[in-house]
């Protein structure tokens, strides 16, 4: 199996589809229920029912899927979150793992 993420087959290339990674947030028992569905609204693009359910699953099951990305666009939202977290004095904790 090869590594590449292309292959070529009879003179074409074809391109393998990119990773899908997904984006979940992690409980803790500081970051404000508001707060969560500020970042899930704000960085997620969710609307405000959307960003209430997710923000009680991370309430009740410690994480909740936020939303499944590609790696670098995956990767710039934990960034975001870690960022807005700070700035606003939360420890709340976004991480990514393949899809």
């Amino acid at each position: 199996m090869s590594t590449k993420k292309e292959l070529e087959l009879e003179g074409e290339l074809l391109l393998k589809e990119p990773g899908q990674y997904k984006v979940i947030l992690l409980n803790d028992d500081y970051t404000s229920m508001d707060f969560v569905v500020e970042v899930l609204m704000s960085i997620f693009h969710k609307n405000y029912q959307e960003a209430e359910q997710i923000m009680l699953d991370i309430h009740r099951q410690d994480r909740g899927l936020c939303g499944v990305y590609t790696y670098e666009v995956a990767e710039t939202k934990v960034m975001q979150v870690s960022r807005l977290a700070r700035e606003h004095g939360y420890p709340l904790k976004a991480t990514m793992e393949e899809a």
